[in-house]
């Protein structure tokens, strides 16, 4: 069983200077943590807040008093009585000296780059003042890898800084990427140095996330969104993930966590789209699926923990990695899916459209989405592709951008109700722990017969961003155990810890999971804009809790456009016609595919 965390020890505290000004600040501080606590800003291209100092980039020396060395700021600790200088003019040189070193490796192609002008190298070029090549170019010839139809890496804007790296095989554990060669023929592939859709990316993006350049980017698809606006045999839809709506907004200016969905349904209108659905509705209805299977297992025998599998990232590496926990997967398929296979059935019959015309695009805030929509033939169910096209958040905010649509002047507009009325329950989904939160306000329901008490409904002991948390629910009596888990790292822990349990024939110590393969679940996920943090996902997280707070509609259960979906077309959860539409299937898949 997971226990809570010890409360962190008190650490002594160091008292130094950073360019004259005093500070006192937590032993074990590096200096470029210590100078940003006092407003100086170090440049650095490899530290990001997310991962450990590597010290590759070259760029945050410092001076120490006493001393003739310039340490990393980024990898060195402040010590008691430090005197640290952080800019002067050999510093400045030096870094200028640098970042034209990166360059002279680095093409020359930021117009056609898809990180143009939201390039940290690029920032840091412009802040230097180098407008011209100081050290002759020579930029490898590497072909692009497009493989996976999610994620596009141009391997010659690599800056070798280790970031992708560092996430995707410590954070995520996924080990896609790798470095290759040594010395100035040191380059980042996939590992084996092989295609990246045959190596065992789960195409979850947090490497594009946290690359600082157009190295590694989402597969931009938004020429073929205006391709199908501009076709007058279609009847083109959009759908709205949850976490869109509490990011889109850093885009256009705004801070962090801004709730903007009624702009956004008003854009989407502007943009062209015939009918405008929110994933929502859809998550509210995984719920209605996923809790019922819940409690069916629960009460009536049937393979615990149940998992949940609404992160197709997750799928993908549970399939590759942990294959024998297929059983325990939830057959509900992800509100993406289940949107998508609804409109061209339910919407088409209810509104007399062929289903043939209807062309579902998809906003998601993830690169694996681009994955899911085509993953087996059950992403098919309504007889048609159930979700024709998948773009990110930021391939949205370049859309709305692209149309001339003044965003921050637009007037909230509203969804078309029957695939768009949502209650809180399916508005968290975007927040890791949110799933695991409305499942069970619905659970709670389907054993009771009536809802949590109201101070009762924010289950705040499943709510943050610790990797892994554990919590009881008491439902009448019974003691229910549930565990959250986020970033794929965290997972293999929890796996393991149930693995071991099951293999010595004890109880399991859950009894449902919820699993986002994302730091902070889809608030930070991979199609997200850039930047991400934990004080970003914070705050999108909390954007998306504040406006559960303040909604008369709180529970899945008492969406009456889902209930009404239920008595006019589905029957109930769990239903034939239900199983059909809304469930699929999982198989073991090798890690490396050919």
């Amino acid at each position: 069983m997971i226990t809570a965390p010890e409360p962190p020890k008190t650490r002594a505290m160091v008292r130094a200077t950073i360019n004259g000004v005093p500070i006192h600040v937590p032993e074990g501080t590096s200096i470029l943590d210590a100078a940003r606590s006092v407003q100086i800003r170090i440049p650095t291209l490899c530290k990001h807040p997310d991962l450990l100092p590597t010290s590759a980039c070259g760029l945050c020396i410092v001076r120490l008093g006493g001393s003739r060395k310039m340490p990393r700021a980024c990898a060195t600790a402040v010590e008691e009585g430090m005197e640290i200088t952080t800019h002067d003019p050999e510093l400045t040189e030096v870094r200028r000296t640098t970042i034209e070193l990166i360059l002279s490796t680095h093409p020359n192609t930021c117009i056609t780059c898809g990180r143009n002008t939201n390039c940290e190298l690029q920032t840091l070029a412009a802040e230097f003042g180098i407008r011209h090549d100081e050290i002759p170019r020579h930029v490898p010839a590497i072909e692009p890898d497009d493989s996976t139809g999610s994620i596009h890496i141009d391997f010659t804007k690599c800056v070798k800084c280790g970031r992708c790296i560092q996430v995707c095989q410590e954070m995520q554990n996924v080990w896609a990427l790798s470095f290759l060669d040594r010395g100035i023929h040191t380059r980042m592939a996939p590992a084996g140095d092989i295609k990246l859709a045959e190596s065992p990316c789960i195409r979850c993006g947090q490497c594009s996330a946290h690359c600082p350049t157009g190295a590694i980017v989402e597969n931009d698809e938004t020429a073929a969104v205006w391709e199908a606006l501009r076709d007058p045999e279609r009847f083109c839809t959009v759908q709205i993930a949850p976490s869109v709506r509490v990011a889109l907004g850093e885009a256009f200016g705004y801070p962090p966590g801004v709730d903007l969905t009624g702009k956004i349904y008003t854009a989407m209108r502007r943009l062209g789209f015939k009918a405008v659905f929110d994933t929502n509705f859809s998550a509210d209805l995984t719920i209605m699926e996923e809790a019922a299977e819940f409690v069916q297992r629960f009460t009536k025998g049937g393979t615990l923990p149940l998992i949940t599998s609404c992160c197709p990232a997750w799928v993908d590496y549970m399939e590759k990695r942990f294959a024998d926990f297929v059983p325990n997967f939830s057959t509900a398929k992800s509100p993406q899916q289940m949107l998508g296979a609804l409109a061209k059935t339910y919407f088409a019959e209810k509104t007399g459209i062929d289903p043939s015309r209807i062309y579902q695009i998809s906003v998601m805030p993830c690169t694996a989405k681009k994955y899911e929509i085509e993953r087996t033939e059950e992403m098919s169910s309504s007889g048609y592709p159930d979700v024709d096209l998948c773009i990110t958040t930021r391939e949205l905010a370049r859309l709305i951008k692209q149309s001339g649509v003044a965003f921050k002047d637009l007037p909230d507009g509203h969804p078309d109700s029957i695939l768009g009325t949502y209650s809180g329950g399916g508005l968290i989904f975007g927040a890791t722990g949110g799933v695991m939160e409305a499942a069970l306000r619905t659970a709670y329901f389907r054993v009771t017969g009536r809802n949590l008490e109201k101070e009762a409904i924010s289950i705040k002991a499943i709510r943050g961003l610790e990797g892994i948390r554990g919590a009881t629910i008491d439902i009448d009596g019974t003691k229910v155990r549930v565990a959250v888990a986020h970033g794929l790292g965290n997972v293999e822990k929890l796996l393991l810890e149930i693995r071991a349990a099951r293999e010595a024939g004890e109880e399991p110590p859950y009894h449902f999971i919820e699993v986002m393969a994302c730091p902070g679940g889809c608030v930070g996920g991979g199609g997200q804009p850039y930047g991400v943090t934990n004080d970003l996902r914070t705050a999108r997280a909390r954007g998306l809790y504040d406006a559960d707070s303040a909604m008369t509609l709180r529970f899945s259960h008492e969406n009456p456009d889902v209930l009404r979906l239920y008595q006019d077309y589905l029957g109930e959860p769990l239903s034939h016609r239900a199983h059909e539409l809304l469930h699929a299937h999982y198989h073991a898949r090798p890690a490396y595919q050919k």
